[in-house]
């Protein structure tokens, strides 16, 4: 499905990868028989091995992509090869859906369509077809690894049974093809994982990983010369009612310009709006007004970026219909003339934007889950 379709130099990086992982176990657990693989360092691991792009820091559906494959990554006890796995969290979407959760048939229905919006805005925020999504995952057995990979597929909202509910609990349900128990108490959507390994990779763990890392680690390391990120802030998406503390989305400015009067506007026009309050904090962040720097997208295209209007209050692409494309388009599934709401930012769990800036001077945006920009102000302090 990908794993058998990559070179064999690849493949065979990305055993010797796991197995050196895995050998250190004893880094981090305790004395066993069973490989332990942090699912992070699994991330690294495969988008080293196969040259995939990294997605894992995104809030978003799927942990890594290759061309017009996208991939959520699982590690995980192979236990009996039947596995309820986490692949999705609502608890920032919580107020969506908890008017249902007496009434199991309908909460199934709200989570399913939940999880189909965010894996639909993710294959649009990263130009992926819905049908080529894949789950790869890595479990671990005694002395072993075992791959299996499957579809990541939409849940078939027309074909729900509800398999079992305890009410205020769990409730399990199936659309016919895959089994998922949603956790009520803590927001979580498992699917069922029947592991059915296409790859085997025996694993000897170290007893002393510490003295083999000593013995030939303890030369000066290299100097690195990687492009590191060097700054990072983060943009809301909305702003809040006169008055009030409900956030809204501008019916004409920010998401919506392309809803503003003056002139004739064209429909992908658009802007991420900086609050004055961000400027104050990181005035040396952005170049100076109206001068271009590079922006990467998660989709692996880049746009020419700047900043612009008075007091340096958005972030445009140029032209500026580049990123309203992206952003209206392939993430929000929004026709022409369609209004952003705060309500549909919701659906998809998403109201943030964070900003990388690179050594180099260039720059990548990602989205973030509901609520990151007020959660980073009062990291920052400057609520």
């Amino acid at each position: 499905m990908f794993f058998e379709l990559q070179s064999r130099d690849e493949q065979t990086k990305y055993e010797l990868l796991l197995r050196i992982v895995a050998a250190l176990s004893r880094l981090s657990a305790e004395s066993s028989t069973v490989p332990y693989v942090y699912y992070r360092m699994a991330e690294n691991i495969f988008c080293r091995a196969f040259t995939a792009k990294n997605l894992s820091r995104s809030d978003i559906s799927i942990d890594a992509s290759k061309a017009t494959c996208g991939i959520g990554l699982k590690t995980f006890l192979h236990k009996n090869g039947h596995c309820l796995e986490k692949v999705a969290e609502f608890n920032r979407e919580r107020h969506l859906y908890v008017d249902s959760i007496t009434n199991p048939d309908v909460l199934i229905q709200k989570i399913s369509l939940l999880r189909n919006k965010r894996i639909t805005s993710t294959c649009g925020m990263c130009s992926i077809p819905t049908d080529n999504l894949i789950y790869h995952c890595v479990t671990r057995a005694d002395s072993v690894l075992y791959l299996h990979e499957e579809p990541m597929r939409l849940i078939n909202t027309d074909n729900l049974t509800l398999l079992k509910s305890t009410g205020s609990n769990t409730v399990a349900f199936t659309d016919g093809i895959e089994e998922y128990c949603f956790n009520i108490s803590k927001s979580t959507l498992f699917k069922r994982f029947n592991i059915v390994p296409i790859h085997t990779i025996p694993v000897r763990i170290f007893d002393d990983p510490f003295d083999l890392l000593e013995k030939y680690l303890s030369d000066e390391f290299q100097a690195d010369t990687s492009n590191h990120i060097i700054d990072t802030l983060y943009l809301p998406l909305y702003s809040y009612e006169r008055g009030t503390r409900n956030k809204i989305v501008p019916k004409k400015s920010g998401l919506n310009q392309w809803n503003a009067g003056g002139r004739e506007r064209k429909p992908n026009e658009v802007y991420i709006p900086i609050p004055a309050e961000i400027n104050k904090h990181k005035p040396d962040f952005f170049p100076k007004r109206d001068e271009s720097f590079t922006l990467h997208l998660p989709n692996g295209s880049f746009k020419m970026a700047k900043v612009c209007q008075d007091n340096s209050k958005a972030l445009m692409t140029n032209p500026n219909e580049d990123l309203g494309k992206w952003i209206l388009r392939d993430v929000l599934n929004l026709h022409e003339n369609e209004l952003v709401t705060y309500d549909k930012l919701e659906q998809i769990g998403i109201d943030t934007v964070q900003l990388n800036k690179y050594e180099d001077g260039t720059y990548e945006i990602n989205f973030r889950a509901l609520g990151t920009f007020e959660n980073y102000k009062q990291l920052e302090s400057f609520v």
